[in-house]
């Protein structure tokens, strides 16, 4: 595993939505260069400003985690919840209407999405110790300052960088105050 392997938050190119209520920062996504058209998995960290509508994307599956404030996310589909860092990982169908509403403040929430037809996702919360990886395709983000071993190589990653965990077995996680979020992607 070599240094490129670290996805750091100060390099994401921040994108605006089309609504003007926030702004995506694409971690990575499947095939490399795959725009929102064609994309196997896609996996990114967002800033939710203002309440709106969910993008539609029909047969997409969908994995929202928020790492910062509360959102609060209305659906015929869904009812009504509200999401903190404290929730777990919310899975849901990326074909569905849904509004999301900012409580108090700004939202930073990681988005995981996937063609149902060709991909699952999964993510999980993870703390120190040793944790299994086994997928082809595995991200794991930072949710504040922390070490991380894998594939042999010791990486520092400081809060919302990623580490491209793709094929490894296994990671090793160290001073985890505030712990990490780990997706995988695995094809059908």
């Amino acid at each position: 595993m070599t240094a490129d392997r670290l996805l750091r938050a100060r390099d994401r190119v921040a994108v605006p939505w089309k609504n003007g209520g926030g702004v995506t920062r694409e971690i990575r996504a499947h095939p490399p260069g795959a725009g929102m058209g064609d994309f196997q998995w896609r996996f990114s960290m967002a800033e939710v400003a203002a309440a709106g509508p969910f993008s539609i994307f029909p047969g997409v599956d969908r994995i929202l985690a928020v790492l910062a404030g509360e959102l609060r996310l209305a659906g015929e589909a869904i009812g009504e919840r509200t999401i903190t860092p404290e929730s777990p990982p919310f899975a849901f169908a990326g074909d569905v209407a849904m509004d999301g509403t900012p409580i108090g403040g700004a939202v930073i929430d990681l988005n995981a999405m996937v063609r149902r037809d060709r991909y699952r996702a999964e993510m999980t919360r993870l703390g120190a110790g040793l944790h299994a990886v086994a997928a082809p395709f595995a991200i794991l983000i930072a949710l504040g300052p922390i070490e991380a071993t894998a594939g042999g190589r010791a990486f520092r990653l400081d809060r919302h960088d990623g580490l491209d965990l793709d094929g490894e077995a296994e990671v090793r996680i160290e001073n985890a105050g505030a712990g990490a979020l780990l997706v995988r992607f695995r094809p059908l």
